[in-house]
C-alpha cells in the first residue's frame, strides 16, 4: 500500500477522523474512565487523531537517526516501552503502581525479543529492534489495560464475592482469584482471533511492510508469523504475570485497596 502525501491525504484524513465522531455521537458511544464514570469518546477520537499525525511527523526524523546502530535502536525501543507504561498505567487507574506495571509488560517483551534474537529468526540492528520492539511492547500495554479494566471492573461488582471467600476462610491471594481469573484471559482473545484469521480477513502490518520493502509473499508470511505468535505468546506472559500480581494486591486502583484489605 502506497499513500501519495498532498491534500488528498489531509482531506481523507479529516473526513475519517468526522466520520468516527459522527458515529460515536449517534450511537452514543462512551467507555467508563479507570474510576468507572461513563465518558464519551468522541472528543478523544479527535485528540487521538491529532497526536498520532503530529507525532508520527516528530517520530519519523528521530527513527531515521535511531535505527542507524543496535544501541540507538534499543534507546529507542526502551521510550517506546516506557510510554506504553505509561499510557497503560493511567488507562486503568493504576498510576501509581507502575514499576509492577513495568514488570508485566517486561514479562511479555523481554523473552518473545531474546527468542526471536537468540535463535537468528530476525538480525539483531536498529530497525529491527525498533520495529518488533515497537510492535511487541504496543501488544503487551494493550493486553495489559483490556486486563486491568476487565479485572478491576469485576472485583468492583463482585465485591460480595470476595468477602464471602475470606469469610470462608480463604486468604485474600485465592480469594481475590476467584473472582479474577474468571476473566484474565478474555485479554487474550483479540490476538488469539487475529491470529486464528490471518490471511483471510486481514492482513497484518508486518506482511505488508515486507512485501512494500521488496521481500517475497513467502518472507512476509514468515514476518507476520513470527510477530503474531511472538505477541501471542507474550501477552499470556503479561496477562500471568499482571494476574498474580493483582492477586497478590501489588497492582490494584486506590478505589478498591480499602475493600482488597489484608
Amino acid at each position: 500500500m502506497t499513500v501519495t502525501i498532498g491534500w488528498g491525504l489531509a482531506v481523507a484524513l479529516v473526513l475519517l477522523v468526522a466520520l468516527g465522531v459522527v458515529a460515536a455521537r449517534l450511537g452514543r458511544l462512551g467507555a467508563p474512565d479507570a474510576q468507572g464514570r461513563a465518558r464519551p469518546l468522541a472528543r478523544e477520537q479527535v485528540v487521538a487523531a491529532l497526536r498520532a499525525v503530529v507525532q508520527l511527523a516528530l517520530i519519523a526524523g528521530v527513527v531515521t537517526v535511531a535505527v542507524q546502530t543496535w544501541w540507538g535502536g534499543l534507546a529507542f525501543a526502551l521510550v517506546m516501552f516506557a510510554i506504553g507504561v505509561w499510557t497503560t498505567t493511567g488507562r486503568v487507574g493504576v498510576r501509581d503502581r507502575w514499576p509492577w506495571t513495568a514488570l508485566a509488560m517486561a514479562a511479555g517483551v523481554l523473552p518473545v525479543l531474546l527468542i526471536v534474537f537468540l535463535t537468528g529468526a530476525a538480525p539483531f540492528n536498529g530497525i529491527t529492534i525498533v520495529a518488533l520492539g515497537g510492535i511487541v511492547a504496543g501488544n503487551m500495554m494493550t493486553a495489559h489495560t483490556l486486563a486491568g479494566r476487565r479485572t478491576f471492573a469485576e472485583l468492583r461488582d463482585n465485591r460480595a464475592s470476595y468477602e464471602a471467600a475470606l469469610s470462608l476462610g480463604f486468604e485474600r491471594r485465592p480469594a481475590i482469584g476467584l473472582v479474577a481469573d474468571r476473566v484474565l484471559g478474555e485479554a487474550l482473545i483479540p490476538n488469539i482471533d487475529q491470529t486464528r484469521t490471518v490471511g483471510l480477513v486481514t492482513l497484518p502490518g508486518a506482511f505488508i511492510g515486507v512485501l512494500l520493502g521488496g521481500g517475497s509473499p513467502l518472507q512476509a508470511g514468515a514476518a507476520q508469523v513470527l510477530v503474531l505468535i511472538g505477541i501471542m505468546a507474550g501477552q499470556a506472559c503479561t496477562v500471568g504475570v499482571f494476574g498474580e500480581l493483582v492477586r497478590r494486591a501489588r497492582i490494584v486502583p486506590a478505589d478498591l485497596v480499602p475493600v482488597l484489605h489484608p
